[in-house]
């Protein structure tokens, strides 16, 4: 059998590949390699682009973990998903709880009592019974009854998924186990955003995270005492801390089915609080077992593998390159809303109302650093949604004859629809209060001066530009703390920030820099210079970044400050580093956004509120603003119900800041968000993140989608075999002809062998 080689072996194997590629009829394009089960489930394919730092509950506080956490674990509530404005309703709770408040003796109050005469507040939550955990190795147990995984010594190093151990197990859902969780928020070996707030108002946290720092470290000191160490050992060498044996006052299992939550005082807005998973729960086995020697060097622990109760549950997580959410066997199963929005019907979006969620099986997350790859595999439909950068912009979206936003008539064929909401997010630029420069300093006059320079300042920096350049105009100015949506948001004219704008036919418009000039020289900074030092002023702004993408930004911000004639100068660094300016009250103008963490103008107005101030308390007052008269009156409005009087106080705050300039209230992002026609039962909705079960999506339209989009382009395929036979005939020919010489050399060489 003759062996081609050389160029026409070369030419031959690759004729064969194509060939091959034709026969099969797989794209070539297509990023996924799917075992024959996996095509049999209803998978949702979508990527993430930051990687999640952490899974664990108590810690994780980030979006992009809430794209995973959400999914995965259940807090007592959940926000409707219809339903606008956002209404809680039970999640795991059987029912709405309504708080009983109690005075000093512990003797109940009428529900409308005088704050100061409410000292607890106590919760009492029914759970539904029946919820059972995901199958997970941490609840298997022998014929004995004794858990089997518990006790694997060096066993524990050959593990790095729990879906490698043999048996897999579950349990219902209990009361002790959202009391365990909310202890795990005072460990000292866990840290939690959350603490600081939580500790002041659930009775007893702060104590117990005091309590459980000094075992810590008297545990540190009798090892290192019977060991004879020179240093004490580190936190993740500690044993277990079984959090049972530490008592909680203001969290306490009644039952198994009903929890008792004591609240300091009177705080409304606790119960949205229990609509987040640092509220999920965490049964105790699940602790114990990944605190095992041998599984953190495989990140074999809980803040990489979740242990949950909701309607997924991950099994395969490598968060730089491919995250998987598959539905949770175990699941209850719940019904599909049959209520919302009037215009909820007409958008299909009750068409699945009673059906038992969830209907998709698998989440497939891709992780994507860059957008354009993301883009191109949402055009061939290798993702189910997107999200619009700047970048593809013009590519999707057009000005409508009305000035909206719509799709261009690429888009429209495809049958990609567009989704859009205004986002409960609101984007600051902050001055720090402790700087010397541009807080209130130690005097009025330097309070006075520094007050001028920040009215100038929020004069001067032009956000709707920033916004047209930025954001392709994705975006509204912000007037106030308080973004649309929520209570508190005044519409028109009596919500525009008149510090820096001037109204004109009902509408801003932003007032002339020669007013910002004016200000400044009054402030002692004519023409850009310090009147007390002489020397030009230039000011520091603490940013993210660095990299060639963010340059444009930078010069622009450095343009804003030059109409002052002010020199600014852009102190770039990782996060890490940024938050730790933060923290020690180290950065002079900074650039942050917030998230709400629940529908309540008190998740911004405590932004501003000088108790709350990250260099004195690591609250979140990232610019330590404090102002007595916004104090008091934050601290009574933040108890109040949504009524007139509160909406008044709310009002009075609003223009308390936009005096005193704590911040350049910059803009609310406008989302845009792509979703191609097979996906079903899609609203947009900031604070339902467990949204995944919601959604369905039409596998048989996708599929002949990806086959129309993506078309093998197999034109050059005859070209090519001619070019081959071109190549092969000639090598084919001379290798025939080298053959036959050889063979009268052969026999030349036998005749003359013979006559020998």
């Amino acid at each position: 059998m003759a062996v081609f080689g050389g160029k026409a072996g070369g030419f031959a194997v690759a004729a064969v590949l194509c060939l091959s590629l034709v026969a099969c009829g797989k794209a070539p394009n297509n990023p996924y390699v799917e075992t024959a089960e996996d095509k049999k489930l209803n998978t949702h394919y979508t990527a993430f682009t930051a990687r999640p730092k952490h899974l664990d509950p108590a810690q994780s506080y980030t979006s992009d973990e809430a794209e995973f956490t959400y999914q995965i674990y259940e807090p007592l509530f959940q926000y409707h998903y219809l339903k606008r404005p956002y209404q809680l309703e039970p999640l795991a709770a059987a029912e709405m709880p309504t708080p009983v408040y109690l005075d000093v003796a512990g003797d109940v109050l009428p529900e409308d009592a005088p704050l100061d005469t409410v000292k607890t507040s106590v919760y009492t939550i029914k759970l539904k019974p029946g919820i059972m955990y995901q199958p997970h190795p941490a609840f298997a147990k022998d014929t004995q009854g004794k858990l089997l995984y518990h006790q694997l010594g060096d066993e524990a190093r050959k593990y790095s998924t729990p879906l490698q151990f043999e048996k897999q197990d579950t349990r219902e859902l209990t009361a002790h186990d959202y009391v365990y969780e909310i202890k795990r928020l005072a460990s000292s070996r866990i840290v939690s955003p959350i603490l600081g707030h939580m500790g002041a108002y659930v009775v007893g946290l702060g104590e117990l995270a005091k309590t459980l720092q000094e075992h810590d470290k008297a545990l540190k000191a009798q090892i290192q005492k019977e060991t004879g160490n020179t240093f004490p050992p580190a936190t993740a060498d500690l044993p277990w801390l079984d959090l049972r044996k530490f008592d909680l006052p203001g969290a306490r299992a009644i039952d198994n089915h009903t929890l008792e939550i004591r609240v300091n005082g009177k705080y409304p807005q606790f119960i949205y609080w229990l609509a987040m998973p640092f509220f999920a729960p965490i049964p105790w086995e699940a602790d114990a077992f990944y605190s095992q020697k041998g599984f953190v060097e495989n990140n074999l622990v809980l803040d990489w593998w979740p242990v949950g109760t909701a309607a997924y549950m991950l099994t395969e997580n490598d968060p730089n390159s491919r995250m998987v959410l598959s539905r949770n066997p175990n699941h209850r199963g719940e019904l599909y809303p049959g209520e919302g929005e009037p215009e909820d019907e007409v958008k299909g979006l009750l068409a699945d109302a009673g059906k038992t969620m969830p209907f998709i099986d698998r989440v497939v997350f891709t992780r994507e650093k860059e957008g354009i790859p993301y883009w191109n595999k949402f055009l061939q439909g290798y993702y189910d949604t997107s999200g619009v950068s700047a970048d593809t912009f013009d590519q999707a979206i057009r000005a409508s004859s009305d000035g909206d936003a719509a799709l261009t008539a690429d888009m429209e064929e495809k049958g990609i629809r567009l989704e859009t909401s205004l986002s409960t997010s609101m984007f600051y630029l902050g001055f720090n209060w402790l700087d010397p420069v541009v807080g209130p300093g130690n005097s009025p006059e330097d309070a006075r001066r520094a007050k001028l320079l920040r009215q100038a300042i929020a004069i001067a920096v032009d956000w709707e530009e920033f916004s047209q350049i930025f954001t392709n105009g994705r975006a509204v100015p912000a007037h106030g703390p308080v973004p649309p949506g929520l209570f508190g948001f005044e519409e028109g004219e009596a919500g525009y920030n008149s510090q820096v704008y001037n109204i004109v036919a009902g509408k801003p418009v932003r007032k002339p820099i020669e007013e910002a000039l004016a200000l400044l020289k009054q402030a002692g900074y004519e023409n850009g210079m310090d009147s007390k030092t002489g020397q030009p002023l230039t000011l520091a702004l603490d940013t993210t970044g660095g990299g060639p993408g963010d340059k444009a930004r930078f010069d622009w911000y450095r343009k804003q400050f030059a109409k002052l004639n002010m020199q600014l100068d852009i102190r770039a660094t990782d996060w890490n580093r940024f938050q730790e300016k933060i923290r020690k009250g180290n950065a002079q103008l900074f650039f942050l956004g917030w998230n709400a963490d629940y529908p309540d103008p008190e998740n911004f107005l405590f932004l501003l509120y000088g108790p709350n101030s990250r260099a004195k308390t690591a609250g979140e007052n990232a610019s330590n603003y404090s102002n007595t008269q916004y104090d008091t009156m934050f601290e009574r409005m933040k108890t109040m119900p949504n009524n007139e009087e509160r909406a008044q106080i709310i009002s009075q705050m609003t223009d308390l800041v936009q005096d005193d300039v704590p911040w350049l209230f910059a803009f609310v992002p406008q989302q845009f968000g792509l979703i191609h026609e097979w996906v079903g039962n899609v609203k947009p909705n900031d604070l339902a993140r467990n949204s995944i079960k919601y959604k369905t999506i039409d596998t048989a339209r996708r599929d002949i989608a990806r086959k129309v989009w993506n078309k093998p382009d197999w034109w050059p395929i005859p070209v090519l075999l001619i070019a081959l036979a071109l190549f092969i005939w000639p090598a084919w020919a001379a290798w025939k002809r080298r053959e036959q010489a050889m063979g009268i050399r052969e026999d030349l060489a036998d005749i003359a062998g013979g006559h020998r």
